[in-house]
């Protein structure tokens, strides 16, 4: 090769590294633009409430007008609802781009229990996912309409004992943390119920009112914000809520029910996206968790915080994956 060759070669290579540098996640300045956060239930639930209220200081800035956690980026939230989550995931999971810029909230035990349970229907997994942080833990609760007959747990278990299969029970939909929890009750309490999946925690919390089912499973925080019309039961976790100090846990009330079904709540990543931008986003989105004006905020809506790291999720993750596969095996055999 020639001089002239030679200085024509390095001109185009020195102008492909100049745009490869230029266009590289690894050095431009993350983030640049709003990023879109899919929240597979419906508008007014609890993961979309409080989903929006963890990132509403997303786009923060100080009194020198400087970025506090995102580059001063909102983070925007977009509600796929269905079949406990599955529509909304596997769209994310299918069709998502994995450049930082599209991100989802993770429900655990849900997706995890679906993927083990709807191996070929779901496409999402703790393989095709990256954890960035957890923002809460949300205990699923046993609720009945204000009016009823039931005025603890123990009644509702007598009632399922003397009518077998005649006790309904609402709940978000199938194998959701709402479900695994009405799994347990019945297994705990010798009975078999009727599980009316419904669409989404705000549906099966509109079944126990209406009168459409019997009883339910639903979030704390759901069931706390609407605790003048319901009668809350029974809390699936190993210890009460400082939110409901007078309700029981399901053990206090004779059940071998743990926390299992317990509802955590956080933000992921697919698979693939840059490490810059996942190093960014697991640095500073549990400080945006926790911001004095969003656990204020959570705290004031009845929403359990629970933050952790991106590492912290991950060994939590892993946890749960071979607890659940485990777990669910015997309470399916039923």
């Amino acid at each position: 090769m020639n001089i002239m060759s030679r200085n024509r070669a390095g001109v185009l290579l020195g102008m492909a590294l100049g745009l490869s540098m230029a266009t590289s996640p690894a050095l431009a300045e993350y983030p640049d633009r709003p990023i879109s956060l899919t929240v597979a239930y419906g508008a007014g639930g609890a993961t979309d409430f409080q989903a929006r209220i963890v990132t509403m200081m997303s786009a923060k800035e100080d009194k020198k007008g400087n970025a506090v956690y995102l580059n001063g980026q909102p983070m925007v939230i977009l509600n796929r609802p269905g079949a406990g989550g599955q529509v909304g995931w596997n769209r994310f999971v299918q069709r998502g781009k994995k450049d930082g810029y599209e991100l989802a909230a993770y429900n655990v035990p849900h997706f995890i229990a679906q993927s083990i349970v709807f191996p070929g229907k779901v496409k999402y997994s703790v393989d095709n996912l990256e954890p960035i942080a957890n923002w809460g833990a949300d205990p699923a609760v046993l609720i009945v309409n204000k009016d009823s007959d039931f005025n603890s747990v123990q009644d509702v278990v007598d009632f399922a004992r003397a009518n077998p299969g005649k006790l309904t029970v609402s709940g978000a939909g199938l194998y959701v943390g709402h479900h695994i929890a009405n799994l347990q009750f019945e297994k705990a309490a010798g009975i078999k119920t009727k599980y009316v999946p419904a669409g989404g925690g705000v549906k099966g919390m509109q079944f126990v009112l209406g009168g459409q089912t019997m009883a339910g499973f639903n979030n704390l925080s759901d069931a706390y914000r609407s605790r003048d019309r319901l009668k809350i039961l029974g809390v699936a976790d190993l210890q009460r809520s400082d939110f409901l100090p007078d309700v029981p846990t399901l053990k206090e009330s004779g059940l071998e029910v743990d926390d299992s079904s317990v509802n955590f709540r956080g933000i992921m990543a697919l698979k693939g996206t840059p490490d810059m931008a996942l190093k960014v986003l697991a640095e500073k989105v549990p400080a945006m968790f926790n911001d004095k004006k969003v656990v204020k905020k959570m705290k004031a809506g009845g929403s359990p915080m629970r933050v952790l790291s991106r590492e912290e999720v991950q060994a939590m993750w892993k946890e749960r994956q071979a607890y659940l596969t485990e777990l669910l095996k015997d309470l399916r055999k039923k």
